[in-house]
């Protein structure tokens, strides 16, 4: 658990020291992916799967933000669409302008999560988007899931019966566009799928706003169960088959991606919690504290010590020699000598002058000098 506490660490800090260059980088590769796919699902016009046209619009999607690239994948469905026939692309066109003005009404933000799922439908694990985007984001999300839900079944549609819909008859445009219509608004897998991420979302998101322990894992768990009951009782409801083995697969590794993302967005020690409780002039409050668990990084030192011992041939310690001083020269020992001498004449009065100071000349005393020259008188 250490180890994963420490990588843990290291990415996020990884990730905070290069997001200039990661997020950028990382737009790419998504709109790369996104493109590909579209480009996969419909191969109907072979400029528009030029890789010199899907690297500049990823690039251009690198620099500005995510709806960019949403923008860029309807103009290439819409693209992709009118190979097959203008009917198509003109249905599309209208699909995609009613989607466009409810998301920006509704959900402005929610760009990931429109791309995402159809991703995620084909890589088999739609589950992760309601789970992951109920844990993150708010319950206005699942209207952007249920367009993700629409966009990746008119994919399929146009997908599956490209050859139908290929014709240039006015009768034949008409009866195009009966069966877009009656494809998606009667396609019962759809309506249940829509179903399902909406509530799985919703529950997913209440539950991990609950004040207990392990709210986030339960609400995991609890999002999958749904998911797999809704299909499961749709399908027998509305007599719609399901292949239940690679549901529960998908659900399962569902899950497991989202378990790893409450590792690295909401792990916390629910067996450190403390329970406190304040109160003012109007209120008492009682709040529960669950810390955080957080590790911190090893500093490694690496201390270098460097010896002035030298090896002889033979392998053995040798010390290195000490360089004696060499003779002085006659110039400076001349110099050395005057500055002595200098030194001696100047010390000298300051000692003559010292000893007079220390023993005065003797006061003469006139009167008494006078009174003994009398007495000889």
């Amino acid at each position: 658990m250490t180890l994963l506490l420490e990588f843990r660490e290291k990415l996020k800090n990884f990730y905070a020291e290069y997001s200039l260059f990661l997020q950028p980088l990382l737009k790419f590769l998504l709109a790369m992916v996104i493109f590909k796919g579209i480009n996969w699902y419909l191969p109907f016009v072979k400029p528009l799967d030029n890789i010199f046209v899907l690297l500049v619009m990823a690039l251009i999607c690198s620099i500005l933000p995510l709806n960019t690239i949403v923008l860029f994948g309807c103009i290439l469905i819409i693209g992709q669409c009118y190979g097959v026939g203008i009917e198509v692309a003109g249905f599309a066109l209208c699909l995609f302008l009613i989607m466009i003005i409810l998301y920006i009404r509704f959900t402005p933000g929610d760009a990931i999560v429109l791309l995402l799922t159809p991703l995620a439908f084909r890589l088999g694990i739609p589950c992760a988007v309601p789970i992951g985007f109920g844990l993150t984001r708010s319950p206005a999300s699942a209207v952007s899931a249920g367009f993700g839900v629409i966009v990746y079944y008119f994919l399929d549609l146009v997908h599956n019966s490209a050859e139908v819909l290929e014709g240039t008859d006015p009768e034949q445009m008409a009866e195009n566009l009966k069966l877009l219509l009656d494809g998606l608004a009667g396609n019962q897998h759809m309506m249940m799928e829509i179903i399902a991420f909406v509530t799985v979302l919703l529950a997913v998101n209440v539950i991990r706003r609950l004040s207990v322990s392990h709210a986030w894992q339960i609400a995991i768990c609890t999002g999958g169960i749904v998911y797999i009951v809704i299909l499961v009782a749709g399908g027998l409801i509305i007599d719609v088959r399901t292949p239940v083995i690679p549901m529960i697969a998908g659900t399962v590794g569902a899950v497991l991606i989202s378990l790893i993302l409450e590792f690295f967005l909401f792990n916390v020690d629910y067996s450190r919690t403390e329970y406190l409780q304040y109160e003012d002039d109007d209120y008492y409050y009682y709040v529960k504290a669950v810390p955080k668990r957080s590790i911190s990084q090893r500093q490694v030192v690496v201390k270098t010590i460097r010896e002035d011992v030298h090896a002889d041939a033979a392998g053995e310690p040798q010390q290195t020699p000490v360089q004696q001083p060499g003779p002085v020269p006659q110039e400076t020992i001349a110099f050395t000598g005057l500055i002595r001498e200098e030194e001696k004449a100047q010390q000298a009065p300051v000692s003559e002058s010292s000893t007079y100071a220390e023993k005065p000349d003797k006061e003469v005393d006139f009167q008494e000098k006078l009174e003994e020259s009398l007495k000889d008188l």
